[in-house]
């Protein structure tokens, strides 16, 4: 979780990313430069895992994601079944995931900062 973090190094003045959203466990780009911008929502995401990986119900309170107004916006992401509204977001070439969610309610989509990298 960084809620405290400066996250002025991967945001520009618009709130906007400045570089590109990679996953951290292989070379699959989620998002281009410039195609999220910055908000702080409480969210329960599922502890990270491989497909097929671990106990589902361990979750992790995260403040800060990139907020993806439209999923064809992804340059890469998996989506899962719907679960309570909601299809958790994973790597599309890897799935390693939750690296957020989108909510089928408004259609928007959260990539946490913590689960992915910035180059």
């Amino acid at each position: 979780m960084s809620t405290d973090k400066d996250n002025s190094s991967i945001k520009d003045q618009d709130e906007k990313n400045k570089l590109r959203v990679y996953c951290t466990f292989c070379l699959s780009k989620m998002l281009n430069a410039g195609a999220a911008r910055l908000t702080n929502i409480e969210f329960n995401l599922p502890y990270m895992q491989r497909k097929g990986e671990g106990e589902a119900d361990q979750q992790e309170l995260i403040t800060d994601f990139w907020l993806v107004e439209d999923m064809y916006t992804f340059e890469n992401i998996g989506v899962s079944h719907t679960v309570d509204n909601v299809k958790y977001l994973a790597c599309a070439d890897c799935d390693r995931g939750p690296v957020g969610w989108h909510d089928l309610s408004t259609k928007k989509s959260y990539i946490a900062l913590s689960r992915v990298k910035h180059e």
